[in-house]
């Protein structure tokens, strides 16, 4: 099978056409994997909408699927997260997926079945690159430290924490990449509460920057897959009426990097929640 594969920008992203999603052969599902590698994440804005259970079905050829902790499911499918403007899913802040997580995901598959008239955008940005536009003094740095995640419900029914490599190397492709983000990231535990707060302020204009930044206008049926382990992103809050999507989500593997080069600072033993 040929794609037409379409760059949507020079950081990331590339759309695909002509890709029936739901009757991919082995061969075929490789190739959609290996140009996942390639541009970060790939839009299918002409592939027949997914009934759930094919979105499902789809989403398990990556790896075992999420059942998120509390987002709101679609009924009878678990693994649906359903998220809905109007019940307050507007994640209009740079993220990268679950990194409170010991073992964060590694991709999702979103489907967008309801759209604003205009507006509704979704960003993402290309953490492989921000890493390397770092000089080599800063990666140097960058390479020797961790960082705290944590995610904290506000009605107290669920927190987490993971201490994560502030770079990560991915298993598949060996490339480097920054892993923090101003959603979940609270605290670099090797330096003092000053420090991290100034340089997390740096790594995160970096991995922010919109020439490392693709946007995706939506179409109602349009899907995106994106590998969570490499990219951020970001959902553009500027429109009025109903956004609807629906996303499963593949489990992760533990973030690996560099071992840290040093101990954690006198007092970041203490949770990061009381740090931010």
């Amino acid at each position: 099978m040929e794609f037409d594969v379409r760059p949507i920008s020079g950081a990331l992203g590339a759309e695909v056409r002509g890709v029936p999603l739901a009757q991919l052969s082995d061969a075929a599902f490789a190739a959609v994997r290996d140009l996942l590698l390639t541009h970060l994440v790939l839009f299918f804005p002409d592939a027949a909408g997914l009934d759930p259970e094919a979105h499902k079905a789809f989403g398990r050829r990556f790896g075992e699927l999420e059942v998120h902790p509390f987002l709101p499911k679609l009924p009878g499918h678990d693994e649906l997260v359903v998220l809905d403007s109007d019940q307050g899913a507007r994640a209009d802040v740079w993220h990268t997926d679950v990194t409170f997580s010991p073992s964060p995901p590694i991709a999702s598959v979103l489907q967008l079945v309801e759209c604003p008239p205009a507006g509704g955008d979704t960003m993402w940005s290309n953490q492989y690159l921000a890493y390397e536009a770092l000089s080599a003094p800063v990666r140097d740095l960058v390479d020797g430290l961790t960082a705290i995640h944590v995610f904290e419900h506000p009605n107290g029914s669920f927190r987490s924490e993971a201490e994560h490599p502030v770079v990560r190397t991915h298993p598949e492709t060996g490339r480097r990449s920054l892993y923090v983000n101003r959603m979940f990231t609270r605290r670099i535990p090797q330096l003092t509460p000053g420090e991290s707060a100034a340089l997390l302020a740096q790594l995160y204009e970096v991995s922010e920057s919109p020439q490392r930044v693709c946007r995706y206008h939506w179409r109602p049926g349009a899907i995106a897959v994106w590998d969570n382990r490499a990219t951020q992103h970001y959902a553009v809050n500027d429109y009025t009426g109903r956004r609807v999507g629906r996303r499963v989500t593949i489990l992760g593997d533990k973030p690996t990097g560099e071992q840290p080069r040093w101990p954690h600072h006198e007092g970041a033993g203490l949770s990061a929640a009381t740090s931010r």
